[in-house]
């Protein structure tokens, strides 16, 4: 047999919209994005420790060893501003080169980029790293004359030890307007809510939500990790927020542990926030082992009906098996079980009219 030797072509040698945009401006002076009035959201103890983490520094010893190294994460974490430069670019190093086979790298290590104010923000960009590489840097145009909110949403599975913000020089630089919702609203559970498989980081549900409702979050899923913990129900239970959303069902291992541990993460969460929204949902992949998948749901259904029972006005459930919607539910994850971007969406238009009443009672 003859061998033909042919020259292997990248894809964006054959079509330029694959090309990663390169930064060839030289007018460019860049700021890190610890600095003011550049503000970073998503990331409690941001200002005091100026470290890209989840979770405070002074407690992280109290949690399981997966979940301090999760925690350098930044899902639900983005910093905000007002400008009136053309273009924005970023230089980041992440924390790690990593890539998973089922989630793209723009959701795991890339950052997008929104315009926009309050509930009008509309995604312009995404800029991720070649694959193998920990510090890149891309920019991002815009025909929008005069001074734009712009809101850019940091890595979902990876961390970020460094990143710098760069504009036009001469451009005006201002602090974006506060928040619709003054407190931010807090999202714990699983590899699902920690925004896997997201394509990028706008798209996981938490992060669609935020848009929606014009508010701040606190995105504290952690994946395969988040198991119902005394620790961090006391932990999420001392945050000043403005809703609850507690979403762990999938990564507890069997029955007997939900049945343990999720009424009593309710309590501690609820005895210390006596008229806080708590939302409570059930995994979405209901369809995946439905025996199974219906004795959690009443597992957790009874903590909410203990709760409305003792007088609880402030208590909301959500049945998983209808967040991925009736048609095509099986077009909703890219292994059966992570959701993708359709199913993310579809998790949204669910839980949107339920954290919206719960917000404006």
């Amino acid at each position: 047999m003859r061998w033909i030797k042919t020259k292997v072509k990248r894809i964006e040698d054959i079509d330029k919209n694959f090309k990663s945009r390169g930064i060839y401006e030289n007018n460019i002076v860049y700021m890190d994005a610890l600095e003011s009035p550049y503000e970073i959201y998503g990331l409690p103890c941001i200002k005091e420790e100026r470290l890209y983490c989840r979770l405070p520094q002074s407690s992280l010893k109290r949690f399981s060893e997966s979940v301090q190294y999760l925690a350098w994460n930044t899902t639900g974490a983005r910093v905000r501003f007002m400008t009136d430069s053309p273009f924005v670019s970023i230089k980041a190093e992440i924390r790690t080169a990593d890539d998973m086979s089922h989630m793209p790298r723009s959701g795991m290590s890339g950052f997008d980029m929104y315009i926009g104010s309050k509930e009008n923000k509309k995604f312009i960009n995404s800029i991720m790293p070649e694959s193998g590489v920990t510090c890149f840097e891309g920019i991002t145009y815009t025909k929008e004359k005069g001074m734009k909110e712009w809101t850019i949403n940091f890595p979902l599975y990876n961390g970020i030890k460094k990143l710098l913000i760069g504009l036009k020089e001469g451009s005006n630089l201002e602090k974006a307007p506060a928040y619709s919702i003054e407190k931010p609203i807090v999202f714990y559970g699983s590899s699902i809510t920690h925004g896997g498989c997201a394509s990028r980081p706008g798209n996981s549900y938490p992060n669609i939500l935020s848009r929606w409702l014009d508010a701040g979050i606190y995105n504290l899923g952690f994946s395969g990790s988040a198991k119902g913990e005394t620790e961090m129900a006391e932990y999420i239970a001392g945050l000043n927020m403005s809703a609850f959303v507690l979403d762990y069902d999938h990564n507890a291992p069997d029955i007997s542990h939900l049945s343990n541990t999720h009424e009593r993460f309710y309590k501690i969460v609820r005895d210390a926030n006596k008229k806080l929204p708590i939302i409570i949902i059930t995994k979405p992949d209901f369809d995946s082992d439905i025996e199974e998948n219906k004795k959690r749901r009443e597992v957790i259904y009874n903590t909410y009906k203990n709760a409305i029972n003792s007088g609880d006005d402030f208590v909301y459930f959500i049945d998983g098996e209808k967040l991925f919607g009736k048609r095509d539910r099986d077009s909703c994850t890219v292994d059966g079980c992570h959701p993708n971007d359709l199913g993310f969406m579809r998790m949204a238009d669910t839980i949107f009219p339920v954290l919206k009443k719960a917000l404006l009672k």
